[in-house]
């Protein structure tokens, strides 16, 4: 039986209680939050303890998962990396790269699993394309949401972006070697909307745009590659592609659909359960520290090319 812990049960941190409860040999052991009214409520609701002090259920669990804001990830992953805990932590997997290398080398110190929560990898929409990336070449994303109070502790970019930064990283394995952006704050004092062109060192180029205080929901996030082109709808876990055949017309080849089934699931859960596999030694990490560092590096590029204005 794997005795876990949920530090942060506000608004996704209660859900990972709500998973790992009805997850098969796990015992969710407690619940941390800086809420007491709202850690208690999730406690109760699901059968388990709430404790003021997350740095109590470090003797008590065997991994954790860490829904807490950015900004308090590094201090709070640091006590159960060294105790050998195993960590989720939600993306990103820290405010300051500095911060991620250092949870890295401790969980490497540790020998432990330190996944980070970029919980779109684990969309079945992507799962049901994934497989199929042949070099892609072109990447088009578009993130909207409409303005929510929370993850203020962050700009746009490293609430939103970054999934799709990590997607495209994911994807395209290789270095990056140029980014231009730009964005602005319209209803925080951070940015609120803002667009990227990465180019990658292979000639890969995505376009990305994410806004949190657009007036509808979309997570839409496209890709091209030789003779194939998916639009993978990521809200609706739904996946459009198109792919070249030979044809008798001037340019001799067309483009026909192409069926994709998709298995609908939750993506929360998907991840949660790859993690205690992880944890059980049955499966690998479903996303790295690296990973995250990685795609965290590529949005405080980002950041710094909209400081920059370029």
């Amino acid at each position: 039986m794997i005795k876990a812990a949920v530090i942060g049960v506000g608004s996704l941190g209660q859900h990972h209680a709500r998973i790992l409860t009805s997850t098969a040999d796990v015992r969710l052991v407690g619940v941390a939050d800086i809420n007491p009214d709202q850690g208690r409520a999730v406690a109760e609701r699901y059968g388990t303890r709430f404790f003021e002090d997350y740095r109590e259920l470090v003797s008590l669990t065997d991994c954790v998962t860490v829904a807490a804001p950015t900004t308090d990830h590094h201090r709070i992953c640091v006590p159960f990396l060294d105790a050998g805990r195993h960590v989720l932590v939600e993306k990103p997997i820290a405010a300051d790269p500095a911060d991620a290398r250092d949870l890295i080398r401790r969980a490497a110190h540790a020998g432990v699993v330190l996944q980070v929560g970029h919980l779109e990898r684990f969309n079945p929409a992507f799962l049901a394309v994934r497989g199929l990336a042949r070099d892609p070449r072109f990447f088009e994303a578009h993130r909207l949401g409409v303005f929510v109070p929370r993850c203020l502790d962050v700009d746009v970019v490293l609430d939103l972006m970054i999934h799709d930064l990590d997607l495209v990283l994911h994807l395209v394995q290789s270095e990056i070697r140029d980014i231009r952006a730009s964005g602005a704050p319209v209803l925080t004092g951070k940015i609120d909307i803002a667009s990227a062109r990465i180019e990658f060192a292979n000639g890969a180029v995505a376009n990305l745009t994410a806004s949190r205080i657009s007036a509808e929901k979309l997570r839409k996030f496209r890709w091209f590659q030789e003779g194939q082109y998916f639009s993978v709808d990521l809200g609706r876990q739904a996946v459009v592609s198109r792919r070249v055949q030979p044809a008798d017309n001037p340019v001799g080849r067309e483009m026909v659909a192409q069926e994709i089934s998709v298995q609908a699931g939750e993506p929360l859960r998907l991840e949660l359960v790859s993690f205690i596999r992880a944890v059980r030694g049955e499966a690998p990490n479903g996303c790295r520290g690296e990973e995250g560092l990685a795609a965290l590096d590529a949005a405080h590029a980002v950041l710094a090319r909209i400081a920059a204005g370029r």
